[in-house]
């Protein structure tokens, strides 16, 4: 997994682009916030792997194949490069964490039957629900 963050962050374009927030007047001079792209089909990744990138990613993947991060929490490029560089090696990590198996739930006899009570008393009830028709 660590070849896959580092091949990454090799092949990561970055453009700085202007921001909004936090900065006075200096955020209408200075391109502080950074757009990082990377394209995922040049990461060479396992296929489970790939479309679990590709759940997770969302809307920050493109037609194209790119993840597109545009990083503009803090004030100067370098806090916003470092940012974005950090939340693609958080999007690759989760994507190698394979999902917990999930568990059978087991219900016991008596368990189904409380179940099967409970489900007959609220059609019972809802039985009883409706037009009252007078005699």
């Amino acid at each position: 997994m660590d070849e896959v963050i580092a091949r990454a962050q090799a092949l990561v374009s970055e453009s700085f682009i202007t921001s909004a927030g936090p900065g006075g007047q200096n955020v209408n001079k200075v391109a502080t916030a950074v757009q990082l792209r990377v394209n995922i089909y040049a990461l060479r990744l396992p296929v489970p792997v790939f479309q679990r990138l590709k759940a997770i990613a969302g809307s920050k993947l493109t037609a194209s194949g790119e993840i597109v991060l545009t990083a503009r929490r803090f004030r100067t490029q370098d806090a916003n490069r470092q940012d974005a560089r950090e939340r693609l090696t958080e999007l690759l990590t989760e994507a190698h964490n394979l999902p917990q198996p999930r568990a059978k739930s087991r219900l016991n006899r008596v368990g189904k039957q409380q179940r099967l009570a409970g489900k007959k008393l609220r059609g019972a009830v809802k039985a009883g629900r409706g037009k009252v028709q007078l005699d």
